[in-house]
Protein backbone atom coordinates (compact mmCIF):
# COMPACT_ATOMS: atom_id res chain seq x y z
CA UNK A 1 0.00 0.00 0.00
CA UNK A 2 0.80 3.78 -0.50
CA UNK A 3 0.69 5.53 2.47
CA UNK A 4 -0.19 9.45 2.23
CA UNK A 5 2.89 10.91 3.47
CA UNK A 6 6.44 9.69 4.68
CA UNK A 7 6.69 7.77 8.10
CA UNK A 8 8.68 11.32 9.10
CA UNK A 9 5.86 13.16 8.02
CA UNK A 10 3.26 10.71 9.53
CA UNK A 11 4.24 11.10 12.84
CA UNK A 12 3.31 14.42 12.42
CA UNK A 13 0.12 13.87 11.27
CA UNK A 14 -3.18 15.23 12.99
CA UNK A 15 -5.20 11.72 15.24
CA UNK A 16 -8.19 13.82 15.03
CA UNK A 17 -8.34 14.19 10.99
CA UNK A 18 -6.79 10.82 10.67
CA UNK A 19 -9.29 8.85 13.10
CA UNK A 20 -12.57 10.82 12.09
CA UNK A 21 -11.15 9.68 8.33
CA UNK A 22 -11.33 6.02 9.34
CA UNK A 23 -14.71 6.35 11.59
CA UNK A 24 -16.69 8.27 8.43
CA UNK A 25 -14.68 4.83 5.63
CA UNK A 26 -15.92 2.44 7.82
CA UNK A 27 -19.08 3.69 8.88
CA UNK A 28 -19.95 4.57 5.53
CA UNK A 29 -19.19 1.28 3.99
CA UNK A 30 -20.92 -0.60 6.58
CA UNK A 31 -24.18 1.54 6.03
CA UNK A 32 -24.16 1.11 2.52
CA UNK A 33 -23.80 -2.64 2.19
CA UNK A 34 -27.09 -3.00 5.21
CA UNK A 35 -28.81 -0.45 2.66
CA UNK A 36 -28.05 -2.88 0.31
CA UNK A 37 -30.29 -5.70 2.02
CA UNK A 38 -33.20 -2.85 3.07
CA UNK A 39 -31.58 -2.04 6.78
CA UNK A 40 -29.79 0.32 8.87
CA UNK A 41 -27.05 0.47 10.79
CA UNK A 42 -29.47 0.55 14.18
CA UNK A 43 -31.73 -2.00 12.83
CA UNK A 44 -28.78 -4.28 13.01
CA UNK A 45 -27.39 -3.67 16.28
CA UNK A 46 -31.03 -4.68 17.29
CA UNK A 47 -31.84 -7.72 15.54
CA UNK A 48 -27.52 -8.63 16.40
CA UNK A 49 -28.77 -7.61 20.23
CA UNK A 50 -31.86 -9.68 20.51
CA UNK A 51 -30.29 -12.71 18.02
CA UNK A 52 -27.24 -12.86 20.32
CA UNK A 53 -28.59 -12.64 23.54
CA UNK A 54 -28.19 -15.41 26.26
CA UNK A 55 -31.03 -14.61 27.60
CA UNK A 56 -34.35 -12.43 26.86
CA UNK A 57 -34.12 -8.63 26.67
CA UNK A 58 -36.39 -5.64 26.91
CA UNK A 59 -37.00 -3.41 24.91
CA UNK A 60 -35.76 -1.28 27.80
CA UNK A 61 -32.56 -3.05 27.76
CA UNK A 62 -31.56 -3.26 24.13
CA UNK A 63 -31.99 0.33 23.84
CA UNK A 64 -30.10 1.60 27.19
CA UNK A 65 -27.39 -0.38 25.52
CA UNK A 66 -28.05 1.33 22.33
CA UNK A 67 -28.78 4.69 22.31
CA UNK A 68 -24.75 5.37 23.19
CA UNK A 69 -24.10 3.77 19.77
CA UNK A 70 -22.66 6.59 17.48
CA UNK A 71 -24.61 8.78 19.32
CA UNK A 72 -27.88 7.56 17.65
CA UNK A 73 -30.07 8.71 21.26
CA UNK A 74 -32.96 7.44 23.05
CA UNK A 75 -35.39 8.67 20.77
CA UNK A 76 -33.87 7.37 17.81
CA UNK A 77 -33.29 4.00 19.02
CA UNK A 78 -36.50 3.69 20.46
CA UNK A 79 -37.86 4.28 16.23
CA UNK A 80 -35.01 1.86 15.17
CA UNK A 81 -36.73 -0.77 17.74
CA UNK A 82 -40.10 0.06 16.06
CA UNK A 83 -39.13 -0.33 12.79
CA UNK A 84 -37.72 -3.74 13.00
CA UNK A 85 -41.34 -5.01 14.47
CA UNK A 86 -42.98 -3.21 12.15
CA UNK A 87 -40.84 -5.08 9.21
CA UNK A 88 -42.15 -8.41 11.26
CA UNK A 89 -38.06 -9.74 12.47
CA UNK A 90 -38.79 -8.52 16.15
CA UNK A 91 -41.76 -9.36 18.27
CA UNK A 92 -42.74 -7.42 21.62
CA UNK A 93 -45.15 -8.82 24.34
CA UNK A 94 -46.87 -7.09 27.09
CA UNK A 95 -43.25 -6.49 29.66
CA UNK A 96 -41.62 -5.33 26.49
CA UNK A 97 -39.44 -8.53 25.85
CA UNK A 98 -38.01 -8.84 22.66
CA UNK A 99 -38.05 -12.04 20.07
CA UNK A 100 -36.64 -12.73 16.76
CA UNK A 101 -39.18 -14.12 14.27
CA UNK A 102 -38.34 -16.91 11.72
CA UNK A 103 -38.15 -13.87 9.34
CA UNK A 104 -35.95 -11.91 11.16
CA UNK A 105 -34.09 -14.92 11.91
CA UNK A 106 -33.48 -15.53 8.36
CA UNK A 107 -32.77 -11.57 7.86
CA UNK A 108 -30.25 -11.79 10.89
CA UNK A 109 -28.38 -14.73 9.28
CA UNK A 110 -28.21 -12.68 5.78
CA UNK A 111 -26.96 -9.45 7.64
CA UNK A 112 -24.65 -11.51 9.82
CA UNK A 113 -22.98 -13.25 6.87
CA UNK A 114 -22.60 -9.52 4.94
CA UNK A 115 -20.64 -8.24 8.35
CA UNK A 116 -18.60 -11.00 8.02
CA UNK A 117 -17.46 -9.81 4.90
CA UNK A 118 -17.04 -6.14 5.78
CA UNK A 119 -15.36 -7.31 8.71
CA UNK A 120 -12.86 -9.80 6.15
CA UNK A 121 -13.11 -6.52 3.92
CA UNK A 122 -11.71 -4.16 6.67
CA UNK A 123 -8.96 -6.23 8.03
CA UNK A 124 -7.32 -7.52 4.70
CA UNK A 125 -3.57 -7.17 5.32
CA UNK A 126 -3.58 -6.38 9.32
CA UNK A 127 -2.70 -8.55 11.69
CA UNK A 128 -3.97 -9.41 14.59
CA UNK A 129 -1.23 -8.08 16.67
CA UNK A 130 -1.69 -4.65 14.23
CA UNK A 131 -5.15 -4.15 15.00
CA UNK A 132 -4.79 -4.98 18.88
CA UNK A 133 -1.95 -2.30 19.10
CA UNK A 134 -4.36 0.43 17.22
CA UNK A 135 -7.06 -0.31 19.36
CA UNK A 136 -4.95 0.25 22.49
CA UNK A 137 -3.83 3.02 21.07
CA UNK A 138 -7.01 4.46 20.13
CA UNK A 139 -8.30 3.87 23.62
CA UNK A 140 -5.27 5.39 25.32
CA UNK A 141 -5.90 8.84 22.81
CA UNK A 142 -9.49 8.65 24.50
CA UNK A 143 -8.14 8.24 27.88
CA UNK A 144 -5.57 11.58 27.73
CA UNK A 145 -7.78 13.61 26.08
CA UNK A 146 -10.40 12.95 29.16
CA UNK A 147 -13.19 10.86 26.42
CA UNK A 148 -15.05 8.20 27.50
CA UNK A 149 -15.85 5.27 25.41
CA UNK A 150 -17.48 1.78 26.19
CA UNK A 151 -18.74 -0.88 23.73
CA UNK A 152 -19.20 -4.48 24.80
Amino acid sequence: MEYSHSDAELIQQPIGYWSWAAFKAVVDRTRAALAGLGTTQPQWWVLAQVARADTVRTRAEVSRLLRNYLDTGTESMESEIDTTIALGWITEDAEGRLSLTTDGRAFYDRAAAVQDELRAERHAGISDEEYLITLKVLQRFIRNTGGQAWHH
